[in-house]
């Protein structure tokens, strides 16, 4: 039985952190990377299809073929609705139907997945990895470096860093 972990994040931008994240789940058959296209509690994000963009060029960097994006939420996305992860993962094992699938959360938000909706049922449906970042950068500080003009190397991938500096969407 395939082994998929559902990795789900803003990738606002993705960073050394998020490699982090994924270097440990390699015991993964496949492990999908997905994008909030609209966050539930309001986060402001950059485009969603720029930010597929450097998932796409972070997924390069990694090398991995295990590590995938996956656009599921463009489409469950409903105009004025965020998707649940719920929804996610009923649509992930729609699609694999015959796979073992665990939903991947950082330690902050294992604090707050009582407010997830229908939390109790994705208990019940599919198993939860709280995987902490092994490396301690968040995508917070790479925006707040290109917003001063700053450097951001050992950040991000090289090809992030490079398609964010020419992007200058931050």
């Amino acid at each position: 039985m395939e082994k998929i972990a559902v990795f789900g994040s803003a990738f606002n931008p993705p960073s050394l952190g998020h490699k982090s994240v994924i270097d440990s789940l390699d015991h993964f058959d496949r492990i999908l990377l997905v994008p909030s296209i609209s966050h539930a509690w309001g986060k402001e994000m950059l485009d969603y299809d720029i930010r597929c963009q450097l998932i796409e060029a972070f997924i390069n960097d990694i090398g991995s073929s295990k590590v995938e994006l996956c656009k599921i939420e463009q489409e469950l996305v409903t105009p004025g609705n965020s998707v649940t992860t719920y929804a996610v993962l009923t649509k992930v094992e729609e699609i694999f139907p015959h796979a073992d699938i665990t939903f991947v959360i950082g330690p902050d938000n294992l604090l707050n997945f009582d407010k997830f909706y229908k939390s109790s049922e994705i208990l019940q449906r599919w198993s939860i990895m709280v995987c902490p970042e092994r490396i301690p950068v968040r995508s917070t500080e790479i925006r707040r470096r290109l917003s001063d003009n700053s450097e951001i190397s050992g950040l991000t991938t090289p090809s992030v860093e490079g398609l964010l500096k020419r992007l200058k969407v931050y």
